[in-house]
């Protein structure tokens, strides 16, 4: 039995690889940290399993990590901690950059001080926001970065750690450079699950309106469950390396808001330019998206698209097995139900 640490374990990506890996017949431990609110509802229904167990931590404490590695003893690492919003970490740089970039580093170390540099293999989930402001279309494993935000600055740095400690120290380490990857777990503080959630209490009389910034942004979106597959085969590979995760798909926050509004029924039509375009019900008139000043970035990246063409080569991962329209429509779908209890609840 294989025995995984996963960082980052109450995520999106750390529930879906923590059902992966135990499905697989792993010994699964995570990371959380002390809080003295419930935040482990996406991984509630793990607990109490007997491969699967948690561990109090954190990416700021060097010597905790230490602890745990040296107690857990892993064969594989998959550090999925950070402070992943990208708006925030104009707001907390200084934090995001000391869980970003040095808590890697302290991951990195933390391995070799547990005498695992040979034994262990680590991946790094690493981002698209690398390429930022894009120097070519789509973006690949060569593609130049050009980080726009503190977060993806912080970011690089954890991106070329790993390949200094691959390289210095011969360690297994990886990057998995991770487009947007959506799914009903998603946090209801990033743009897909605004959305999707916006369009289901409309739907039910329970919104009146949506809020938006850049309309015109676009991204390569895939679902989250098949990325984690991916972030598993990287590890499985015969040597360490980088791959991009993507789809090769790109779609706008404006084409993600007409098909989430009409999987609940709701035709929009968009009307205007820049910040007065607005999102209209054709069958009333009634305006139902906004674009608001508060959700523009001081720098926006607006054009990403991923090359998934090596990960499919080598790994033979299949990027397209949930479809756009697929996502879209599950995570709608869940939040039709979420917000339906919620009325019940009432």
């Amino acid at each position: 039995m294989k025995t995984a640490f996963i960082t980052g374990v109450t995520g999106q990506d750390g529930s879906y690889l923590s059902e992966f890996l135990l499905e697989k017949g792993y010994e699964v431990h995570g990371m959380i940290r002390r809080s003295s609110v419930d935040y482990r509802e996406r991984i509630a229904h793990l607990e109490g399993g007997k491969n699967f167990h948690l561990h109090y931590g954190d990416m700021s404490d060097s010597m905790g990590l230490v602890s745990l590695f040296n107690c857990i003893r892993p064969d594989e690492v998959y550090n999925l901690a950070a402070q992943s919003h990208v708006q925030v970490s104009f707001d907390a740089p200084e934090y995001t950059a000391d869980v970003d970039a040095t808590g890697v580093l302290r991951i990195l170390e933390a391995v070799r001080q547990s005498g695992l540099a040979k034994s262990c293999r680590i991946y790094q989930a690493s981002t698209s926001e690398l390429f930022g402001r894009v120097e070519e279309v789509p973006q690949s494993e060569t593609t130049p970065f050009h980080p726009y935000s503190p977060y993806a600055v912080a970011k690089q740095y954890a991106y070329w750690i790993i390949k200094e400690y691959r390289e210095a120290y011969g360690m297994f380490a990886c990057n998995g450079i991770l487009f947007n990857h959506e799914s009903e777990r998603r946090g209801e503080t990033f743009v897909t699950r605004k959305i999707t959630l916006a369009a289901a209490r409309i739907a039910q009389g329970k919104q009146e309106k949506l809020y938006l910034g850049n309309l015109s942004s676009l991204r390569d979106w895939g679902y989250a469950k098949d990325y984690v597959e991916c972030m598993w085969l990287i590890l499985q590979n015969e040597k360490p390396d980088d791959f991009v995760i993507a789809t090769g798909e790109q779609h706008s926050v404006r084409e993600f808001c007409v098909l989430a509004f009409r999987c609940v029924g709701i035709e929009l039509e968009f009307v205007g330019k820049g910040m007065e375009e607005k999102g209209v019900d054709k069958s009333t008139g009634k305006v139902l998206i906004e674009v608001s000043p508060d959700f523009y970035r001081p720098t926006d990246v607006v054009n990403l698209l991923g090359n998934p063409a090596k990960a499919k080569r080598e790994l033979g991962w299949n990027p397209t097995k949930t479809s756009f329209l697929n996502l879209v429509r599950r995570m709608v779908d869940h939040d039709m139900q979420k917000v339906a209890e919620e009325r019940t609840c009432w």
